[in-house]
C-alpha cells in the first residue's frame, strides 16, 4: 500500500511540473523592458564586467515581442535605443548598445530616466534594470524627490556596481490589486 501511495505521489509530482512548465516557459505574452545603464564616468572602470554580465543576462529575459528601451544615465538621461524583439539580429543591437555606451562625467541621472521609463510605460508588465556604477548617484536617487520610483525587488552585488531590478508604478498596482481582493 505504501508503494502504491509512494508511486502515485511520484507520478503527481511528475505530471504537475511538466504541466506547469508549460505555464511558466518562454512562451509569454510579451513585455516592456527597460535597461537603465549608469551614464558616469564610474561605468568605465565596470564595463567590461557590466557587458559581460548584461550579455548573458539578455538572452536570459528577451523574448520575441518584448518592447526594449535601453537609457543612458549620464548627466542627462537619454534613450539610446527603442526596437521590438523579433529576431536574433534584434537581440544582438541591443548587446551592441550596452557594450558601445561610454560613461562621462560625474553625475549619473538616474532620476531622469526612471521618470521618463515609468512614463513610457505601456499596458501590461514591465521589466526594469538599473545598472549602476556610482554610489553616490544611487545615494542622491534613494534620498530624493523621485525615491519613491526605486520600488526594487531584487539588488545583485558586484564588485564595483550593482544591478537592480526595478518595479515601475508597482505602487498602484498593488493598490488595485488589494482593493480588488478586498470588495
Amino acid at each position: 500500500m505504501k508503494k502504491l501511495r509512494f508511486k502515485v505521489l511520484i507520478f503527481a509530482a511528475v505530471l504537475t511540473f511538466f504541466g506547469f512548465s508549460q505555464v511558466f516557459g518562454a512562451d509569454r505574452s510579451p513585455i516592456n523592458v527597460n535597461l537603465i545603464i549608469d551614464g558616469s564616468s564610474a561605468f568605465t572602470d565596470v564595463k567590461a564586467n557590466v557587458t559581460t554580465w548584461m550579455t548573458g543576462r539578455l538572452d536570459q529575459i528577451l523574448a520575441d515581442g518584448d518592447r526594449v528601451t535601453v537609457w543612458s544615465a549620464g548627466p542627462e538621461a537619454k534613450v539610446v535605443y527603442t526596437g521590438t524583439m523579433s529576431a536574433a539580429a534584434d537581440r544582438e543591437a541591443v548587446k551592441k548598445i550596452v557594450r558601445d555606451l561610454a560613461g562621462s562625467g560625474t553625475q549619473a541621472d538616474f532620476s531622469g530616466a526612471l521618470r521618463g521609463a515609468a512614463n513610457l510605460q505601456a499596458s501590461g508588465y514591465s521589466y526594469t534594470l538599473l545598472v549602476c556604477a556610482s554610489n553616490s548617484a544611487l545615494s542622491n536617487l534613494l534620498s530624493g524627490p523621485q525615491s519613491g520610483l526605486m520600488r526594487f525587488s531584487r539588488v545583485e552585488d558586484f564588485s564595483g556596481w550593482k544591478a537592480i531590478v526595478v518595479g515601475l508604478n508597482i505602487d498602484a498596482r498593488v493598490r488595485r490589486s488589494a482593493a480588488a481582493f478586498f470588495q
